[in-house]
């Protein structure tokens, strides 16, 4: 047994399955179609990510979040914000390896620095 799809429910199917298109960099399995949709990883090695649009907001903490892993953090955060994420409001403590944002409908993601260590 494995993941083979994370599943994020959205008010704004479009424009939450375009920001989570353009900021994983992954390709639609088949067409998205009456707010359902599956996001995959181009080169197939990574989960799926899927969509549907659900009638009631998010409410609450996240139990639940995504760590994506980057060489870039700071250019990675930067070009998240530019597609529609927002900072976390929190003070960040010395050494965290993390940035806390908020995706369009206010689900929290972490960007961590996965660089190597020189």
């Amino acid at each position: 047994m494995y993941v083979g799809s994370v599943v994020i429910d959205c008010n704004d199917f479009a424009r939450m399955y375009g920001f989570w298109r353009d900021a994983l960099g992954y390709v639609p399995r088949e067409p998205p179609e009456d707010g359902w949709g599956v996001l995959q990883d181009p080169t197939h090695r990574h989960v799926n990510i899927s969509l549907q649009q659900v009638p009631e907001p998010r409410a609450g903490k996240n139990r639940l979040h995504f760590d994506l892993y980057t060489d870039d953090q700071a250019g990675e955060v930067s070009r998240l914000l530019a597609l529609g994420a927002t900072l976390v409001p929190r003070t960040r403590d010395d050494g965290e390896d993390f940035v806390s944002l908020l995706d369009p409908e206010g689900n929290v993601f972490d960007v961590i620095d996965h660089r190597t260590p020189e």
